[in-house]
């Protein structure tokens, strides 16, 4: 496994990996953009009826698409997946994002690259290269550059929401990824979402009531988070997943506070310090660094886990 020279076929993997890199950032572009939505257009203080009405009607949508129920131990497998992935997570980022200013929001999910770099060393096997470890922690230093500079006053119910949803998310991926796809990924991710918005639907009846009073504003917002981002975004980062080692699709995920910050700032009327900005230029810094060793070294060592299938 030393250094050798690229081959033709070394390219074409190159390129493939390229084009799965850029379908998996779909994903926490559209992520990034939820926490505008939420505070923005969603009603507050309903995070159990926020989670449900967006898990529900995107499974519900993909359902209708593959028209496939799950089969065998895949009922339980959605129910747990479901939980972690979309369920309880979508709870605390409802959370998370009605407590904090968007911007922060987004740059503490940041932190997830790291997190799910464990999990997969842990449930996967997949060992995080030095390069990937190094990008991550690099995204760190930015993620506290911001934090530190912008988390005065921040309500410290929101961010223990936004940790708690990171280290949720990142086990309930690393899982996905161990136990494989069922069938396809359209039909994984329609059995998660409506999994994870059932689990929640007695709690949110209990606790909350009937669903939150909605105007105009909260339909298109409630809609877009359903559509944009939950039902293609998820498809997108299963997508790469599927074909992907968990740590590279991690680093991808350094996009979600990158959105966040620029929609806080341009569209929420948010203001970044300059050691804000020096933040996010450090979280991109990191992200750059973390994904360069995929062109730079043999493709048996980049894509050990993938090979080893």
């Amino acid at each position: 496994m030393g250094w050798r020279i690229p081959s033709a076929e070394d390219k074409l993997v190159d390129v493939e990996d390229k084009k799965w890199l850029a379908v998996t950032a779909i994903a926490p572009i559209a992520w990034g953009s939820t926490y505008y939505v939420t505070r923005h257009a969603l009603p507050p203080d309903a995070p159990l009826w926020g989670a449900v009405l967006r898990a529900l009607p995107a499974g519900l949508l993909l359902l209708l698409v593959v028209r496939r129920l799950p089969r065998g131990a895949w009922w339980w497998k959605s129910l747990v997946l479901g939980t972690l992935n979309m369920g309880a997570f979508f709870v605390l980022v409802y959370a998370a994002g009605q407590l904090l200013p968007t911007s922060l929001a987004a740059t503490l999910m940041s932190l997830s690259p790291i997190v799910m770099m464990l999990f997969a060393w842990g449930l996967l096997a997949e060992r995080p290269s030095a390069q990937r470890v190094t990008g991550a922690l690099v995204g760190i230093v930015g993620v506290a550059l911001m934090v530190g500079a912008g988390g005065a006053g921040a309500d410290w119910r929101g961010i223990g929401a936004s940790v708690a949803a990171m280290v949720m998310s990142a086990a309930g991926f690393a899982l996905t990824k161990r136990w494989g796809r069922p069938q396809d990924v359209v039909a994984g991710t329609a059995w998660q979402l409506v999994a994870g918005g059932l689990c929640v639907l007695p709690a949110a009846l209990l606790v909350e009531g009937g669903p939150p009073p909605v105007d105009g504003t909260a339909v298109l917002g409630f809609a877009y988070v359903a559509v944009v981002a939950t039902a293609i975004a998820y498809v997108a980062w299963f997508t790469g997943l599927a074909h992907l080692p968990a740590g590279a699709v991690g680093l991808v995920g350094l996009l979600n506070p990158v959105t966040g910050v620029v929609l806080g700032t341009a569209l929420g009327g948010e203001s970044l310090t300059a050691v804000q900005v020096l933040g996010l230029v450090v979280v991109l810094a990191g992200l750059v660094i973390g994904q360069r060793r995929s062109a730079e070294a043999p493709v048996d060592v980049v894509l050990g886990a993938r090979v080893a299938r």
